[in-house]
């Protein structure tokens, strides 16, 4: 059996994260705090909303609120799904507190097998709201980290003030870009207070193959032009946005392809409707659904493709990225979130005003044609792997709840 390392037990509170039902939510959380988790004690409390009547709304929207399993294991750490009550579209200035509610149980079960020194909350609300009450109850310091979706609830009035009431209350709050730590400083709290915490990026996993090969083993084209993103098919990542330009990118480049990687998600499912844009558009023939892949089999991809792309409407930091960069490859984003931020220079691939399609179709046209140093991009992943995050996360940690060994029972 595996020795727990030694230091204060951390309990990570996040709703989303990925369970058997859902293998692909909140991944980014996941590779984000299980590293921490081989540092320092872990655990992972995931809420997740539950409606009485919620099955009825289920036999009309497929994969709505799919549910989890009560407890997993994954990769030696804890994970429980604890529900709690949430009414589909209504409500919501109400579920940071029914969320508290519906993980109380747990959290105090685990303080009292000495599992839990701090609490660190995955998005500002609900969780972080949440976060902020469950520390008071239980009087152990709390951390928030903001990904992106603060944006949108602090320009709504009923969220805005729960959301800054569970930040007021953090000990501590990362923002994963700086773009979003500029969000609570408008918000009003203290510089010193907000720390910057960008995602990073498994150079191991994601790493450089010659693009012949990977399209060898991908039975693609070898003169294709290839473009490629990757997330959920949902209107948020913007697959519709790329698909618009495709008819007047295929009059200057006839070898064109674009692979959708990808599928529903929990913000919903848009498979049918861009393959019916892709038909309404005349470019079917070139758009390549592969579906939800695991993350294993997406380098090959990467490897495989001339340009990334992501004409996304918001993101906090998007991991995919420094994904692509690892692979060496020139990415083409909206100018949104932390976007820029990761494609920090005109070297690494182009960003774009959000909505601009013809800004959008110009970027791609230059970088199908540009002659990128795939090294040098990937040199830039190469500054920005997980281990950076987790150094500064461990010693953020530490400092707040500082560890006293327990005595042996």
């Amino acid at each position: 059996m595996a020795t727990e390392p030694a230091g204060p037990h951390i309990v990570v509170l996040s709703s989303l994260f990925p369970n058997a039902r859902q293998p692909g939510a909140g991944l980014f959380v996941r590779e984000r705090m299980f590293r921490v988790g081989a540092r320092l004690p872990l655990a992972v409390v995931a809420p997740t909303p539950w409606f009485p009547l919620q099955g009825l709304v289920a036999r009309l929207r497929p994969g709505f609120r799919m549910g989890a399993p009560a407890f997993e294991r994954q990769a030696g750490i804890d994970v429980w799904y604890p529900r709690f009550f949430s009414v589909p579209g209504l409500f919501k200035w109400l579920d940071g507190f029914f969320m508290a509610l519906g993980a109380w149980p747990r959290l105090r079960a685990l303080q009292r097998a000495g599992r839990l020194d701090l609490i660190d909350a995955h998005f500002g609300y609900p969780d972080g709201h949440a976060a902020g009450l469950l520390g008071r109850w239980l009087k152990v310091p709390v951390t928030v980290t903001l990904r992106g979706t603060e944006t949108r609830h602090a320009a709504q009035p009923a969220l805005h003030t729960r959301l800054l009431r569970g930040l007021q209350r953090a000990r501590r709050v990362f923002a994963v870009s700086e773009s979003l730590r500029q969000v609570a400083l408008q918000m009003g709290l203290a510089p010193d207070k907000v720390r910057v915490v960008g995602n990073g990026v498994d150079i191991a996993r994601f790493t450089r193959t010659p693009q012949a090969e990977a399209r060898t083993a991908l039975s693609l084209p070898a003169q294709a032009q290839l473009l490629v993103t990757v997330g959920g098919l949902v209107e948020r990542k913007g697959f519709h946005r790329v698909i618009e330009c495709l008819p007047a990118l295929r009059r200057e480049f006839p070898a064109l392809r674009y692979v959708a990687i990808g599928g529903p998600s929990a913000e919903g499912d848009w498979t049918a409707r861009l393959a019916a844009l892709a038909t309404q558009l005349g470019v079917a023939d070139i758009v390549d659904f592969t579906g939800p892949l695991p993350s294993q089999a997406l380098p090959a991809w990467l490897c495989a493709a001339d340009v990334f792309v992501l004409a996304t409407r918001n993101e906090g930091w998007a991991n995919v990225l420094l994904e692509a960069m690892a692979c060496g490859l020139p990415v083409v984003a909206t100018d949104v979130g932390g976007n820029a931020e990761v494609v920090s220079s005109p070297d690494l691939g182009r960003i774009v005003p959000f909505g601009d399609r013809a800004a959008l179709k110009a970027a791609l046209r230059d970088a199908l044609t540009q002659p990128w140093d795939r090294t040098l991009i990937r040199r830039h992943a190469e500054a920005n792997t997980w281990d950076q995050r987790v150094d500064v996360l461990e010693a953020e940690f530490r400092a707040l709840s500082p560890f006293t060994p327990r005595e042996a029972v």
